[in-house]
């Protein structure tokens, strides 16, 4: 008979891998493209398949099975995907699968599974690289950042933090200003100003950000061009470097350099993708879009903690802001354990706390500061 601890870590994995399972389903049935819809349909049978063995471990306990209820996190997942399309959710479900593929490491029972989950990790890898038109040596790139944590390019990570720098932001500044003794006017007006203050510095920071490093990225390769043209056995000989640093025998590298040279346009292009690390046709995106999408979505959390003010007042309305922010702190807590790792009751809590923190402390350096002045 298994122990405790087995048993527990047997139910653990079977409700894993049902989520897996149901994830990859809502993917496949949302998905307009064949092939993509063909690869999530896969992955859900081979998740399945792990569940019914540790369904069958457990049985062979004398546990019984329960039906299987989806986790808060999977569901969030499926109605994004649902709404939004399997693109929108893709780059954090490849996160999450990086993120979990050791996952049966440690599982001497598991080695077999441990194998497949590395496989289903690279898989949906490469399948979210092909959506963003990745390179290969872009690819590789994005899995580094996906390692770190760091998901590069994430379209909900970017939209679900943006919401939550408004949200906190403006939070904080209300309570301040509450705090002090101020009128509910005087909050809803202040209240107005930081969203537009703060999603304005957001839009115009975007923009520069991406605009430098598009026009860096030009400079860059501006300058590889005129080497290229000007030193080309230079240029041969730096592909051949960056090939045998790869692994690839210098004979063999030296031929495939001097086989790529004989293209300048294609030669520019690999030297931009392997040396330059860069992605000739994005380099860093459009500075317009992501102006407006960082405006909109500071925007969207900013406007949560103020509008309890725009129908209620004095001590009423501060009621209302904290209920209505500890519950867009809670969503945002929510949404963050998609590519974070931990458990959505987890996340949800430490965001609301971490906002109620910030929050108290504007709320009494205001109330410190409003009784000094007056």
């Amino acid at each position: 008979m298994a122990s405790q601890t087995e048993l527990k870590r047997f139910t653990a994995n079977l409700a894993d891998e049902l989520d897996s399972a149901a994830l990859y389903d809502t993917l496949a049935q949302a998905e307009t493209q064949e092939g993509k819809r063909r690869v999530y349909a896969e992955l859900a049978e081979a998740e399945r398949r792990h569940a019914d063995i540790w369904a069958a471990k457990l049985r062979e306990n004398g546990v019984s099975v329960r039906t299987h209820r989806i986790s808060a996190k999977t569901r969030i997942m499926r109605a994004l995907a649902r709404a939004f399309g399997p693109d929108f959710v893709l780059r954090s479900v490849a996160a999450n699968e990086m993120a979990d593929r050791d996952k049966y490491a440690g599982q001497p029972d598991a080695a077999q599974m441990s194998a497949e989950e590395w496989h289903h990790a690279d898989i949906v890898q490469d399948v979210a690289n092909r959506s963003k038109g990745l390179s290969k040596g872009g690819a590789i790139a994005a899995a580094e950042s996906w390692h770190r944590g760091v998901a590069s390019g994430n379209d909900l990570r970017a939209a679900v933090l943006g919401a939550n720098d408004g949200l906190v932001s403006n939070f904080c500044l209300i309570m301040g200003v509450a705090g002090a003794g101020s009128d509910s006017k005087t909050v809803l007006l202040t209240a107005f100003a930081g969203l537009m203050a703060g999603a304005a510095s957001m839009a115009l920071g975007e923009w520069l950000s991406v605009t430098n490093a598009r026009e860096l990225a030009r400079t860059q390769i501006a300058k590889e061009k005129d080497e290229l043209d000007h030193m080309p056995d230079a240029e041969r000989h730096e592909l051949a470097l960056i090939y045998q640093a790869k692994g690839i025998d210098a004979a063999e590298a030296k031929r495939v350099a001097a086989q790529i040279m004989r293209d300048k346009d294609k030669a520019l292009d690999t030297l931009t993708r392997e040396e330059l690390g860069l992605d000739p046709r994005e380099l860093g995106g459009n500075p317009w879009t992501a102006a407006l999408a960082s405006f909109t979505l500071f925007a969207v959390g900013a406007i949560i903690p103020g509008i309890a003010f725009l129908w209620a007042r004095g001590a009423e309305g501060i009621a209302q802001c904290i209920v209505l922010s500890g519950l867009g702190l809670a969503g945002i807590g929510m949404f963050t354990s998609l590519f974070n790792g931990r458990s959505a009751l987890f996340s949800a809590t430490r965001q609301v706390l971490i906002g109620m923190i910030a929050a108290g402390c504007t709320f009494g350096l205001g109330k410190l500061l409003g009784v000094s002045l007056s």
